[in-house]
């Protein structure tokens, strides 16, 4: 059975009906993308990923790469895919022509990566990590700096990483002791040790840019003291061509659970005193700066999570409509019923929907987080402007930490649909689990998420960003109570918002009170539930477009409507109740967690 990624008739539908991508063409900036142009793009993106990334999805874990003498080698199978990406122009979608981009909006660039992030995500993060450091370069580099390194990034020629995690200084960036030393000539001599860098060193590209993050000589202690560098593998000329190496070593890579075809490094800096960089941005402004990629960086992890579990849904759905096992449940009784594919039973129909709910609920946000910035992007009302952006920095810690907590869960229930051949390589499931397992974890783990939330998002601006996200959910619940059939869903997500909205209050205030250990306790659940709410948003908004078209609908279309209901129904009615169960165990914050004795932890 040929393996699968995504769903092109929901992607649409979230483009075309939910989001409406193609209103972007009445705006100047993406006059040319109109709905024919949006349907070309993904249908080549799908087309390129489903015949050349996907096929290398299996050798690639297989083989893995290979380090050797300060060198790596990533997997044979990735050079001409990736060529073919570099021809598409596809490493920069959304940016500037002038620099190598297609100037698409995001929301569309968010279909053609979830495609190719489902065929393989190992590979996409050559040219996703590239595409982020570009951004840096486009944004806090000078003239010289763009016209030096942005067009060979963004087109792929050179890849890119970002240079943050070290041994001491992981999620608590400010212990990092990479040192820059001024050298009077606007350069700094970089010093130090760098661990975990995806994409580090490998053979793909000529050159590899490297940001990185590090401390000038006398700086302040902590982050305020933290500068961003521009540093290449090679240094670059100011005529554009390839000088000396730059002394920076790879020392090893990591043997990993998953994403095997992505190189993991160590990276020594300046082991013969010879590693130059030049300053991006500001001296002292590096973790302002860094924030501008982590918000992308976020969303991109969430896309290779919901990727995994988008491919490991139509996976399961596949192999459940064909693996014949078992009787129906109401001829158990009769010795010569047939066997019938495992999707006739009930305990499976559960497992798929739940993994129907969810997947159709991420995408739907991963692509709502890039319309918004879209929206932020062709309006001239600074306060429009304003809200959309605001409504990014509310929805990014739920896009990379509720996403990727559940596209986890989502790969584990494709495993147990499959049985015990979901746990056999030969099937797509056991390499799919392993590969998503890490999205929980790097760019921030999912708990940095939920104190991000809890602990800056929610008291940024006086609450502004939750008052301006529940406007949002209150005005499609309004629209959904208008339907007959949606009616009861939408009645439910108000009654479990209304619930959050007084958790939320009440987290603040016990955070701002002799508490607040007790408070953080519970940052994650809270998480946790905000993303129910938002997941619960988005299948009502879903639920109720599906409801209106199914007036007009083309008989091959009522089935994927009705499902669209049916997603919204099993949510509401089976998550929800839940959903409010945690609720209230939030708001009673049991202080167990923080009263244990350490002692108490046997090991």
């Amino acid at each position: 059975m040929a393996q699968q990624i995504s769903d092109r008739r929901d992607i649409d539908f979230v483009l075309h009906e939910q989001l409406k991508v193609d209103e972007f063409s009445k705006h100047e900036k993406y006059a040319e993308f109109n709905k024919k142009t949006v349907d070309l793009i993904v249908g080549e993106a799908r087309t390129l990923a489903v015949k050349e990334i996907l096929p290398t999805r299996k050798e690639a874990d297989e083989q893995g790469c290979v380090f050797e003498k300060g060198t790596v080698k990533v997997p044979e199978v990735f050079k001409r895919p990736f060529e073919l990406f570099k021809e598409g122009e596809w490493v920069a979608m959304p940016e500037d022509p002038e620099w190598g981009g297609q100037g698409m909006p995001r929301s569309v660039s968010m279909a053609a990566s979830e495609y190719f992030n489902g065929a393989n995500y190992s590979f996409m993060m050559y040219s996703g990590l590239t595409h982020g450091a570009g951004r840096l370069v486009e944004t806090f580099g000078t003239d010289r700096q763009k016209k030096l390194y942005l067009k060979n990034m963004y087109t792929g020629k050179w890849t890119g990483t970002m240079l943050l995690t070290e041994a001491e200084a992981g999620s608590d960036v400010g212990r990092l002791e990479t040192k820059a030393i001024p050298q009077g000539d606007g350069t700094y001599k970089i010093k130090g040790q760098k661990i975990f860098i995806s994409s580090g060193e490998h053979d793909l590209a000529e050159n590899i840019v490297h940001p990185v993050l590090a401390r000038i000589e006398g700086a302040p202690a902590g982050t305020k003291g933290i500068s961003l560098f521009l540093m290449p593998k090679y240094r670059v000329n100011e005529d554009g061509s390839l000088g000396k190496f730059n002394d920076v070593n790879c020392v090893g890579i990591e043997e990993k659970m998953g994403i095997h075809g992505n190189a993991t490094c160590t990276l020594s800096l300046g082991d013969n005193d010879d590693c130059v960089a030049e300053l991006l941005g500001e001296e002292n402004k590096g973790m302002r700066a860094m924030f501008l990629m982590m918000n992308e960086a976020r969303l991109l992890v969430g896309m290779q999570g919901f990727a995994c579990a988008s491919a490991a849904y139509i996976e399961s759905v596949n192999y459940a409509k064909e693996r014949l096992q078992g009787r129906h449940l109401t001829k158990m009784m009769e010795k010569d019923a047939p066997a019938v594919p495992i999707i006739q039973h009930p305990d499976v129909r559960r497992m798929l929907l739940t993994m129907k709910a969810y997947v159709e609920g991420m995408r739907s946000l991963i692509y709502y987080a890039a319309w918004c910035e879209d929206k932020a992007d062709v309006t001239d009302d600074e306060k429009e402007k304003e809200k959309y952006h605001d409504l990014i920095d509310l929805l990014i810690p739920l896009a990379k930490g509720y996403v990727t907590d559940r596209a986890f869960e989502i790969c584990n229930l494709g495993m147990q649909v499959y049985g015990g051949y979901g746990y056999i390589k030969e099937y797509p499931l056991e390499q799919l689990v392993r590969d998503c397992r890490i999205t929980p974890i790097y760019e921030g783990t999912n708990g940095i998420q939920a104190m991000d939330l809890m602990g800056r998002k929610l008291g940024m601006k006086k609450g502004k960003l939750v008052m301006d996200l529940m406007g949002e959910i209150n005005a499609t619940i309004s629209g959904a109570k208008e339907q007959e059939r949606v009616k009861p869903y939408a009645e439910s997500l108000e009654q479990a918002l209304n619930k959050l909205g007084e958790c939320a209050m009440h987290l603040g205030k016990t955070a701002m009170s002799e508490k607040v250990l007790e408070a953080f306790a519970y940052a994650y659940p809270f998480m946790d539930v905000c993303g129910d709410v938002v997941m619960a948003w988005m299948l009502v908004w879903r639920a109720s477009i599906a409801e209106k078209a199914l007036e007009k609908a083309k008989k091959k279309d009522v089935p994927f409507y009705e499902g669209q209901i049916k997603s919204a129904q099993f949510f509401c009615n089976t998550v929800l109740p839940t959903t409010l169960g945690k609720i209230n165990a939030i708001m009673a914050t049991d202080g167990a967690a923080v009263e244990i004795d350490e002692a108490s932890f046997n090991g």
